[in-house]
């Protein structure tokens, strides 16, 4: 059998040895200063070097990584005051016709989105610009039959019948319903074809939804 000072060395067999002798380095700590490593872009280093910048890169992931998370929080705090702003207007508005308006100005104004249009189960004999004329009821159960919101591109077809033109962009169809009753659905349309992204969060527009579906039903009741 041969002895542990005949066994083959391998890197396997040193990391295992230094994992369990975590005090090897305190012992000989002069092996610690006369250790060098191989670097590609500063050529050979000591391992306390490399420590300084294994370190220094970490550090500079946590800034970026810190960066990233204010400009979100920045991003959302705007983001907050211009729905609360779009909420009061809309809380503000007299009719069904007052609301659509709104909802129009406000949304390519305020949010700077490309257009908006509402389709209903029910006109009722209410026209408005921003509602669509077309025959919608094939794309709500295709896109929205089992979901709240639908979020990317549209078919040729799907955009003529809903905004009567070819949008070049990415749109958003948002159900309309209060309670147990379908009203009908919300399309925002962008000229950006990532803004709206099947990732997006939707706590603030689930609000938005639920504000503009109880409002739009008092009025064209």
């Amino acid at each position: 059998m041969n002895s542990i000072d005949e066994l083959p060395l391998s890197d396997e067999l040193i990391v295992t040895y230094l994992q369990d002798n975590p005090e090897f380095f305190n012992r000989n700590p002069e092996l610690v200063a006369s250790l060098r490593i191989s670097d590609q872009q500063r050529g050979v280093v000591s391992l306390v070097e490399k420590q300084q910048q294994q370190l220094r890169q970490k550090i500079h992931g946590l800034e970026e990584e810190i960066t990233q998370l204010l400009a979100i929080a920045n991003h959302n705090e705007q983001l907050f005051g211009l729905y609360s702003d779009i909420y009061l207007r809309l809380l503000d508005c007299k009719s069904a016709d007052e609301l659509l308006e709104c909802l129009f100005k406000t949304t390519t104004e305020l949010l700077s989105l490309a257009d908006l249009k509402v389709w209903l189960v029910d006109k009722k004999d209410f026209e408005h610009a921003s509602l669509s004329q077309g025959d919608c009821a094939g794309v709500m159960q295709n896109r929205l039959a089992n979901e709240d919101y639908y979020f990317g591109r549209l078919q040729h077809s799907e955009q003529q019948l809903i905004f009567s033109q070819t949008i070049t962009g990415s749109v958003v169809l948002v159900k309309l319903s209060h309670y147990d009753e379908t009203i009908g659905f919300l399309a925002i349309s962008s000229d950006d074809a990532e803004h709206f992204d099947p990732r997006m969060d939707t706590l603030l527009l689930g609000q938005f939804k639920k504000l503009v579906s109880k409002l739009l039903l008092q009025h064209l009741n």
